[in-house]
C-alpha cells in the first residue's frame, strides 16, 4: 500500500498526547491505560521520539533511549490497526535507526511479546542472554511488606 500523505516526524513538540494516549489504547494492550503525564515524561526523556500522522491523526509511535554509541533500546513501537501490514511499521522502525542519535550504535535492544517475526525482518535477532528486569514498583512493595512483617514481629 501506498500512503503519500503520510507524515514522519521527530519533532517532539508536535505529538498531540490525547492522539498518543488514543493510540495506545487502540492499538498496544501493554500500554493501555497510561496517563498524558506519564507520556510527557517519557517523551522528555526520550531521544529520538518518531510520530507518524497521516491528514488527520496520529498513527505511529516509537521512542529510544541511548547512549549515543555502545547501546540503545527502542520502546513502545505502535501502528494503528488501519495501517498494519503496509510496510509503516518497518519504515518507522528504520527512521528511528537512521536518527543521527542512534545510526552509531552498536547494539539496539527491544522488547516484544507477539511480533519477534516483524523485528526478524528489519534484522533483529532472538537474544536470550539479557533476560534480567528490575521492576521497581514490585520491589517498593516487596521491601514495605517485609518491613511491616519485621515491625509486627519487633523487629
Amino acid at each position: 500500500m501506498n500512503y503519500p500523505q503520510l507524515q514522519f516526524s521527530d519533532r517532539k513538540s508536535e505529538i498531540d498526547l490525547c492522539q498518543l494516549q488514543e493510540l495506545f489504547n487502540i492499538s498496544a494492550f501493554w500500554a493501555k491505560g497510561r496517563s498524558l503525564e506519564d507520556l510527557s515524561i517519557a517523551i522528555a526523556n526520550s531521544d529520538p521520539v518518531i510520530s507518524v500522522s497521516d491528514e488527520n491523526r496520529l498513527i505511529g509511535f516509537a521512542r529510544a533511549t541511548s547512549d549515543g554509541i555502545y547501546r540503545a533500546t527502542i520502546w513502545d513501537v505502535v501502528i494503528h490497526p488501519e495501517y498494519r501490514g503496509s510496510g509503516v511499521g518497518s519504515n518507522l522502525v528504520q527512521t528511528v535507526l537512521s536518527h543521527p542519535r542512534m545510526k552509531w550504535v552498536e547494539r539496539v535492544y527491544l522488547m516484544t511479546t507477539h511480533q519477534q517475526e516483524f523485528y526478524e525482518k528489519i534484522g533483529f535477532q532472538l537474544n536470550t542472554t539479557t533476560t534480567m528486569v528490575l521492576c521497581s514498583q514490585a520491589n517498593i512493595d516487596a521491601l514495605s511488606a517485609t518491613e511491616q512483617l519485621q515491625k509486627s514481629l519487633g523487629g
